[in-house]
């Protein structure tokens, strides 16, 4: 409430740095303060003495009260209004002008309320009006030839002089006081601005970990699908081949032909795959060195995006990604590789965005997949659905002939094909339901939306 312009001048530093004595934030603050203190002593002890001739009081009074009177400005920071007060009531004794001006500037400067400024402002402002007006008219009344100029002259006198000694400090005052809460005000604000940059930067840090993150489980389910299928079979044809080699040579000649196939689509996979990320628009060109920092990391976003379009792009030459009119020569491998498996279609067949048939291709996909790593040999039933606003696809297998078949080919198995089969269906809106069936088989279905 008692804070003035000067207090403020270093309001920055802090209570830390706190170095003046008592109330005091500053040692300069209590060198100016104890100045004004004793140049007012001064002013109201010489005062004093008048005062002490006109109202038949030794003059040592006069000088002790005016001396007393004065210093009172020393506590002008802590408690201005009984710096203004004191003022008031000294007033009809002609003495501490300077008290005044220096209280009521300290005052509009301060925090206090403004209907106590103005209160106090104005009884400052009628006492000196009233002891000028009374001064003036006495000098008439007596005639002495001090003052002149009839009765108009005692209320311009009393008026200029009422104005001049409190409307200035008070003015000053109150512009000091608004440029400092100005200035306090934006402050703050810089100061909320920050914190609230630093909280982004820290949330946008999250929100870039939470991408890579997903950009890592992208990366990884867009490899598995592109190559785990081919090479699944290859390993496949591989086991029979090896089964058939001495019995069925012709057979034997048919298996490794299509192992042979798949192996160099597998690779011509992986190159395009790789070669995606390797290229300008790439790896190349999201990675780089910073002259300060060092290299930089590459953004997974664009990795994430440079594999889904070498993953979309790898089922054929011509560069188109797998769609639902691909699913015959999906069944058809598997076929080859000993699968008893058949395909039935039901709805009128339209075309589809490319994601929701790239999704449907890539969940019968990877569900044939899991019945040559966990059934072989299992006869397995794959129905397509095409229905007004939406895509439904099931493939459910049979339990495997011998109990020592699922494991005959030993491929591995990472765990991921169900996850990555039900984000996909889930990123498009869609349902995804595994598990288990009764007759001891595995049935995986998915219904996609058709927009």
């Amino acid at each position: 409430m008692t804070t003035t312009g000067e207090e403020h001048t270093g309001a920055g530093s802090g209570a830390g740095e706190r170095a003046g004595p008592w109330w005091w934030e500053r040692r300069r603050g209590a060198l100016l303060d104890g100045g004004l203190a004793l140049v007012s002593a001064v002013e109201c002890s010489v005062e004093g003495v008048a005062f002490a001739d006109n109202a038949g009081l030794p003059e040592a009074v006069g000088v002790v009260f005016g001396a007393l009177a004065g210093s009172v400005l020393l506590v002008r920071r802590m408690w201005p209004v009984v710096v203004v007060l004191v003022f008031i009531a000294v007033a009809p004794a002609q003495m501490g002008y300077l008290m005044g001006l220096v209280g009521l500037y300290t005052l509009a400067a301060s925090e206090a309320p403004r209907r106590i400024i103005g209160a106090l402002s104005g009884m400052a402002f009628a006492g000196v009006f009233i002891v000028w007006f009374v001064q003036a008219a006495r000098s008439n009344l007596q005639g002495d030839g001090a003052v002149g100029g009839g009765d108009a002259f005692a209320p311009f006198l009393a008026s200029t002089v009422a104005i001049g000694l409190t409307a200035p400090p008070v003015l000053l005052g109150l512009y000091v006081g608004a440029r400092r809460r100005l200035m306090e005000s934006l402050r703050e604000r810089a100061d909320s601005l920050e914190r609230e940059l630093q909280l982004l930067a820290e949330r946008a840090e999250e929100r870039a970990e939470w991408a890579r993150g997903e950009e890592r489980t992208r990366i990884a389910r867009e490899m598995h699908d592109v190559v785990a299928h081919r090479v699944s079979l290859m390993v496949v044809h591989a086991a029979a081949l090896q089964a058939v080699a001495r019995k069925d040579p012709e057979k034997a000649v048919r298996n490794a032909a299509l192992v042979g196939d798949m192996g160099r689509q597998a690779l011509t996979e992986l190159r395009e795959m790789l070669g995606v990320l390797r290229s300008g628009e790439g790896f190349s060109s999201m990675a780089r060195v910073d002259a300060v920092s060092g290299p930089v990391s590459v953004p997974l976003a664009a990795v994430g995006v440079a594999a889904a379009a070498a993953a979309s792009r790898a089922e054929d030459e011509v560069g188109e990604g797998p769609c639902l009119a691909e699913l015959e020569v999906l069944v058809g491998q598997s076929a080859a590789a000993g699968m008893v498996v058949d395909l039935s279609v039901e709805g009128e067949v339209r075309v589809y965005a490319a994601e929701v048939e790239q999704t449907a291709y890539r969940v019968v996909q990877e569900a044939l997949t899991n019945v040559h790593k966990h059934a072989a040999g299992a006869k397995t039933h794959v129905r397509l659905a095409h229905r007004s606003a939406e895509i439904a696809m099931q493939v459910e297998n049979g339990p495997p002939p011998e109990p020592g078949a699922a494991g005959a080919a030993r491929l591995p198995s990472g765990g991921n094909g169900l996850l990555g089969m039900k984000e996909r269906v889930a990123e498009l809106g869609g349902v995804f339901v595994s598990g288990p069936t009764e007759a001891g088989g595995f049935r995986v279905s998915a219904v996609i939306p058709a927009v």
